[in-house]
Formats: structure tokens, C-alpha cells, sequence
């Protein structure tokens, strides 16, 4: 489950020549666990080889315009469930939080909700509670994979294999509702300029709706099982 997480979180970072050096690594790894189903793992491969064999400076430019330019396909977990509205400071804060009673320290500069540091995290805990905390944004994870099937990347295997390695499957309401929201394409700016145009902050019993699962449960997280105390990481799960 380690080695997996890992690599899957690997994939999911900026092209670097040190990431096109460490495919061969990251595929045996991949292997070496063997938790991913046949078709996932065929998938993968076909992403392994265009970040061996691609030119970076095409590779980098791909990746920004799927992941950074593009707000439905932002690797920010809470951008898919806040936006900009001002609980998405105390979920942030939250989440670090969790990773720090964990003992996980990140610098000042990273956000907590980044997928590939959210994963790294994941792959520090045992195998049941990272099967879970994969579950909590799953629907997130399905319906970026979606995104990407239709732009025809090959960064859709990375998600569909997230989504096998959960403990839960996407709920359909959860995932209707994220694939219902604007999804421009990365060269449309007028389309993009709207996208990214701040969201309005929304108050009262259904202002969060399907959103408050995930934040839900990272709070949940964050409450120490008894006997645990407070700011001090749980012994690991035999």
C-alpha cells in the first residue's frame, strides 16, 4: 500500500528530469504490491512511458494546462469542495493539523489539500485507515478521472486507480454534482476567466450541501480515539 500510494502521489507531480529517471522505479514498485486491477495498472503504463519518453518542456507545459490552469481539474481537494469561500482557511488549517498530530511537519509554503502531499500522507498510515482517508474525497478523484477520460490524458489512470485502492465508491449524487459544474477546456480563457471568478459565500442549512462530508471527517480525524492523548500521534494499527 506504501509503495503504491507513493507512486501514484510521484506521478501526480510537476515533470522533472527526476521523475522521468525514477519511471522504471515507480513501475516496479507498482508491481511489487500488485494492489491495482489489470486494466488500472495497463493504464498507468501508458502514462509511464509518455513522462519517460516525452520531451519535459512538452510534458511541463501538458501539466500545466490540465492542472493549473484548469479550475475543474485543480489537484487542490478543498478548491473542489470550498472554492473561495472563507471555511476553506479553517479546513486547511484542519488537515495540517491532522498531519502534524501525525507527525508530518510541512513547510509554510505548501497548502495541505495539494493531492500528491495529501498522499504522501496517506502512504505514512496503515493500511485500513488509508483505504479510508482515500474515501473521503473519492468523489473528487472519480470525477477528476472523468474530466481527464474526456480530454483523452493519460493522467486519467492515476485517479482511477485512487479510486480502486478506496474503501468506499463515489457516491452518484456527490459525483453528479461535481461533474455538473463548469469544466472549460484549458485554451478557452474566456471560459477559464470565469471558472477562476471568486465564488459567492453562502450561508444557512443548505450552504454546503454534499460538501461537508470530507471537512466532516477531517474534523472527525482530528478528535482523539480514547485513550490517545491530544497532539500526539496514535500508535500505528498492528
Amino acid at each position: 500500500m506504501i509503495r503504491t500510494v507513493k507512486a501514484l502521489s510521484a506521478l501526480l507531480t510537476y515533470p522533472s528530469a527526476e521523475l522521468q529517471a525514477a519511471v522504471p522505479e515507480i513501475g516496479r514498485a507498482l508491481d511489487r504490491e500488485g494492489l491495482l486491477p489489470t486494466v488500472v495498472r495497463r493504464q498507468l503504463d501508458a502514462l509511464l512511458r509518455e513522462i519517460a519518453g516525452g520531451d519535459l518542456y512538452d510534458l511541463q507545459e501538458r501539466y500545466v494546462l490540465l492542472f493549473d490552469r484548469t479550475r475543474s481539474l485543480s489537484l487542490h481537494l478543498f478548491e473542489h469542495v470550498h472554492g473561495e469561500s472563507r471555511d476553506r482557511g479553517q479546513a486547511m488549517i484542519d488537515l495540517k493539523t491532522q498531519y502534524e498530530n501525525a507527525g508530518l511537519a510541512i513547510g509554510a509554503a505548501e497548502l495541505p489539500d495539494f493531492l500528491p502531499l495529501f498522499l504522501e500522507f496517506v502512504a505514512t498510515r496503515p493500511p485500513a485507515e488509508a483505504w479510508e482517508m482515500l474515501g473521503q474525497p473519492v468523489h473528487i478523484l472519480s470525477a477528476l478521472a472523468e474530466r481527464l477520460r474526456k480530454r483523452r490524458s493519460a493522467y486519467e489512470a492515476v485517479f482511477r486507480a485512487l479510486v480502486a485502492l478506496a474503501a468506499v465508491k463515489p457516491a452518484g449524487e456527490a459525483l453528479s454534482a461535481l461533474l455538473a459544474e463548469p469544466d472549460p477546456d484549458a485554451n478557452d480563457l474566456t471560459a477559464l476567466d470565469a471558472a477562476w471568478e471568486d465564488e459567492p459565500v453562502s450561508f444557512g442549512p443548505s450552504a454546503n450541501s454534499c460538501k461537508d462530508g470530507l471537512i466532516a471527517r477531517v474534523r472527525s480525524s482530528l478528535r482523539p480515539a480514547p485513550g490517545v492523548v491530544p497532539g500526539r500521534p496514535a500508535m500505528p494499527r498492528p
